[in-house]
């Protein structure tokens, strides 16, 4: 690369792009994650834990782009091993326990979505997934850069366009939900035909700061999936600024569908919490179809991104290990690799949505804290100083 040409804006943005898109379509696009680790402690709490997960995310992107660039490791094995040593493995011993419960959360959710929109059997939401990610995947790199980064500018299009709409038809109630800060609020919502009274917040702050880091360290692990996206980078600048935008990036959607979901604050937590669509409760009081429709097909792409985002990290650490050793790595692994894990995926989706989300994420989160958070802030920014480059 010729110095000061090729790294321009749209370089220093991909990264943020391909987080993001990675990282939405695992419960978070759907509006569940964001409801059951930020809106069940209200508004104003939960406004609060988005902050705690932004600046962990771009300080620990940072970090590891900067360690990725000064020794070289554009693949999640090589990297866990320079930073780790001997135990790395345990890193991609919980990437590929995230990796499953992901594109289980994403098969459940295509599944839902497709039954939900048209009504047709859910299991042919599953097969376009699965074939979509599968011919992402076949078509390399720089096809997986371009349609990822593509798609997070339509992406935040919609999201625009949907957060306008709900300041316009619900700003008094998401002023409401604002106002009850960290408290209890509470309203009737109807549950199959009856009405109940179900309240949000109330928690404290602390919880949610908690819930904060716990949803950043979990998605964290996606970080090293995508570090093919930073191998132009050639100074230290470069690579901390990749990763601080990377940070934001990554939450600014998610950080928007919060706002949105003010004007149906407790419906949209009911419904992540059981088995159905926080954005669906927002929608249904929207009473605008064709804004429902084209949110489901933006969301079904990123769901999409996010499976094909996962599955290729492990096609790169397997031809990375493969060419380090002299070998070169058959034609038929890629489409096995793929297929393959596509198939695990839709075995793991007969968990459940909600299910995976509570107790898949929240118990994996904890393992990527010990095994990446916490060594790439304390051994990796200490191998950076001492590299000296």
């Amino acid at each position: 690369m010729e110095k000061g040409k090729k790294f321009g804006l749209v370089r220093y943005l991909i990264p943020g792009f391909l987080f993001q898109s990675v990282v939405i379509g695992g419960g978070y696009g759907t509006g569940n994650a964001i409801a059951q680790y930020f809106g069940v402690h209200g508004m104003g709490a939960g406004i609060v834990g988005m902050i705690v997960t932004t600046l962990v995310w771009a300080a620990v992107a940072a970090a590891t782009f900067e360690f990725c660039r000064v020794f070289q490791t554009y693949d999640y094995n090589t990297m866990s091993q320079k930073l780790l040593g001997p135990v790395g493995y345990l890193y991609e011993v919980c990437y590929i326990v995230l990796m499953l419960i992901v594109l289980g959360v994403i098969n459940a959710t295509a599944s839902s979505m497709l039954s939900d929109l048209t009504g047709l059997p859910g299991w042919i939401g599953i097969v376009i997934l699965s074939v979509g990610i599968i011919i992402l995947i076949l078509r390399g790199t720089e096809t997986i850069e371009k349609v990822l980064s593509f798609w997070s500018y339509v992406l935040y299009a919609v999201y625009a366009v949907f957060m306008v709409i709900c300041f316009v038809k619900f700003g008094p109630m998401i002023k409401e939900a604002f106002a009850a800060g960290s408290g209890e609020y509470a309203k009737d919502i109807v549950v199959s035909g009856e009405t109940v009274a179900f309240a949000v917040g109330g928690q404290g702050i602390l919880s949610a700061i908690v819930d904060g880091f716990k949803y950043s360290f979990y998605n964290l692990g996606i970080v090293p999936a995508i570090l093919y996206t930073v191998r132009e980078c050639e100074t230290r600048k470069q690579a901390v600024t990749c990763g601080l935008l990377a940070g934001v990036i990554g939450v600014v959607p998610a950080f928007l569908l919060l706002l949105a979901m003010g004007g149906a604050l407790p419906e949209a937590v009911y419904n992540a919490t059981h088995d159905s669509t926080a954005v669906s409760a927002v929608f249904s009081k929207m009473n605008m179809q064709w804004l429902y429709v084209i949110f489901e097909i933006v969301l079904f792409g990123t769901l999409i991104e996010t499976g094909a985002g996962f599955i290729k990290a492990v096609d790169d650490r397997i031809e990375i290990t493969s060419a380090r050793n002299g070998e070169a790595t058959p034609t038929w692994v890629r489409p096995v690799i793929a297929i393959g894990l596509t198939l695990i995926g839709v075995a793991v989706s007969t968990f459940g949505l909600t299910g995976l989300i509570a107790k898949g994420y929240g118990t994996i989160c904890w393992g990527f804290l010990i095994v990446y958070v916490i060594p790439m802030l304390t051994i990796g920014i200490y191998k950076i100083s001492k590299a000296g480059k």
